[in-house]
């Protein structure tokens, strides 16, 4: 939609908390707000920074936040407000800004954030990339490689592939499209498992990926914002591998 001065707007979805919870949360807890706008430009003049949100954390200190304060036994951190948005941790792109130190978001923040903030590598890791000859996939394959990282990547193209190994310089590459078996192939590639997964398709190469996972390994993956509340909730069942992340946009 366009507002009646030409600038664009969109929807601008939030989770919203309910009212304070008393014991285990429940999605039902919290709703999404659809209803309001937010413009795609900042105010001529202004210092403000309009961003796109990528990935949302959900975090354990999340819980204790949706309880009503006690007077005297305060958290360490301020509590949430019922009928108001969930706030939280993530990364975002820059899509305008008035002010001097940001300027309009690129591939390579979402792969140094989602690399570096939401996976924490380190040195000798086995990392796993899909879609990896993609503007963030192949920054965050060189990234692991500087680190030290083994890295492998999968692509839908024997160009792809090459470009891949040759290029970027990834340990290993595949062409998914020729893997009668994906859980095999990653198997082959992976012979003691997979660290880091940098999840950029989901559906079969997700459920393989999850076979092949090693302990204590990481995946930055959940999709929409529609899914944070069964993911927070999820954070305290023990349905997440690792780290727990909503995906709210690819790009």
């Amino acid at each position: 939609m366009a507002s009646g001065g030409g600038v664009e707007e969109v929807s601008n979805k939030q989770v919203i908390l309910k009212d304070y919870v008393s014991g285990f949360p429940k999605e039902s807890d919290m709703y999404l707000n659809t209803s309001g706008t937010i413009k795609l430009k900042v105010p001529e003049g202004s210092d403000a920074i309009l961003v796109k949100n990528l990935y949302l954390s959900c975090d354990p200190y999340m819980r204790p936040r949706m309880r009503q304060p006690i007077p005297g036994n305060e958290s360490y951190i301020e509590p949430f407000k019922p009928g108001s948005p969930i706030a939280g941790y993530g990364v975002a792109k820059v899509l305008d800004s008035g002010h001097p130190n940001f300027k309009k978001g690129m591939p390579g923040m979402t792969a140094y954030a989602g690399f570096y903030e939401i996976c924490s590598p380190k040195k000798g890791e086995n990392v796993f990339i899909s879609a990896a000859s993609g503007a963030v996939g192949q920054l965050v394959g060189q990234f692991a490689k500087l680190l030290g990282c083994y890295v492998v990547g999968s692509a839908g193209s024997k160009e792809k592939v090459d470009l891949l190994k040759n290029k970027f310089g990834f340990n290993e590459a595949f062409n998914y499209k020729e893997e009668p078996d994906l859980r095999a192939a990653l198997k082959r590639y992976f012979p003691e498992g997979i660290d880091i997964y940098f999840e950029n398709v989901g559906g079969k190469m997700l459920d393989a990926v999850l076979l092949n996972m090693r302990a204590h390994g990481r995946i930055a993956v959940s999709e929409g914002l529609e899914s944070a509340p069964a993911a927070l909730i999820g954070l305290f069942t023990g349905r997440n591998v690792g780290k727990q992340v909503v995906v709210v946009a690819r790009e």
